[in-house]
């Protein structure tokens, strides 16, 4: 079942039960995006943050605190904080990557140049600090901070390991929770922290949002090698910017001298020919790394549903746990 397929989609429930959260989360994303004196910060934020996402992030957001009896205001701070942090780091990876588009359409670097996109996206980090502060908690602040240098980290951390067939496993792993999971769980912490919840709910919140992060990164590492573009994901785009993920890491940890000679050609020394992306398929199929790593994907997001199980039922939860299915539905 494909994410088009799903007759009923949690993103979508939790967005209607958040409805008005979300239009005010809008609201302020519009006004703190704005510049008096450089115009082009909020044309080149508007195009990133208007085309289209889901809003996952800030909904978990919203969604923590309200599970949590919230009443204030300050989750709406907290969701255009997420946000803004999503945001900037999606400029700073399109200039990395020298990547041409996202979400269907060009990429601000493309449209506009590498200083703009980084630049901007450096404003929005800055903002979504004055957004934190401005909730009077520090613990709030320690937080996304803290998030905020784990998904820098983990950045540099992919960018050192890339194409060096001696990355492990748990290398994958920091990178993973560093360039996804951070934000994810951050999301679901502060959530719990503005409503003023006990430390074991905190850590139930963090927990959902670290496994439920692990696992769509998982399943978007998957897709790459078993995707179409029917929903959303291109495949071959890790292996022809010679990415090791988990199915890679495994196939080369299993691989045969033979083998291991062709993923030190397309991955290590990136010399890729036509037909490679096809062996590199068939080498995944051969060692049963995208099983094994399917299977992984399905049990992370079995630990989100049970880092839950502290909450007490509601309907939040259950799209909340809903959600955890979904993220693994493309690839069962």
């Amino acid at each position: 079942m494909s994410l088009d397929q799903a007759a009923t989609k949690p993103h979508e429930q939790l967005a209607a039960a958040l409805a008005d959260d979300l239009t005010a989360v809008n609201a302020l994303i519009r006004e703190r995006m704005a510049s008096e004196y450089a115009p082009r910060i909020p044309e080149v934020t508007a195009h990133l943050v208007e085309a289209g996402g889901k809003r996952l992030r800030p909904m978990l957001t919203l969604a923590a605190a309200r599970m949590c009896g919230y009443k204030g205001p300050y989750h709406v701070h907290l969701a255009a904080t997420v946000e803004f942090i999503h945001t900037a780091t999606l400029l700073h990876d399109d200039v990395v990557d020298e990547s041409a588009q996202r979400r269907g359409r060009p990429t601000a670097n493309l449209l506009w140049d590498n200083s703009s996109s980084v630049l901007v996206g450096d404003y929005l980090f800055a903002r979504s600090f004055q957004l934190m502060v401005e909730t009077g908690s520090l613990r709030v602040l320690d937080i996304l901070a803290n998030a905020s240098a784990t998904i820098a980290e983990g950045e540099v951390l992919q960018l050192t390991a890339a194409s060096d067939l001696d990355t492990s496993e748990a290398i994958y792993l920091q990178v993973v929770r560093g360039k996804t999971a951070a934000l994810f769980s951050a999301a679901m912490e502060v959530g719990g922290e503005i409503a003023g919840q006990d430390a074991a709910t905190k850590q139930a919140l963090f927990d959902y949002g670290d496994a439920l992060g692990i696992s769509f990164q998982i399943v978007d590492d998957l897709l790459d090698y078993s995707g179409t573009k029917a929903i959303g994901k291109n495949t071959g785009d890790d292996f022809r910017e010679r990415k090791l993920t988990l199915p890679v890491i495994r196939a080369v940890a299993a691989a045969s001298e033979e083998d291991r000679a062709f993923w030190v050609r397309t991955i290590q020394k990136g010399r890729q020919e036509e037909g490679d992306l096809e062996h590199a398929i068939a080498l995944l199929g051969k060692h049963g790394t995208m099983e094994t790593t399917r299977q992984d994907a399905i049990a992370w997001a079995d630990k989100a549903k049970a880092s839950l199980d502290v909450i007490p039922d509601q309907p939040l939860k259950k799209m909340l746990v809903d959600l955890a299915d979904y993220v693994v539905a493309r690839i069962t």
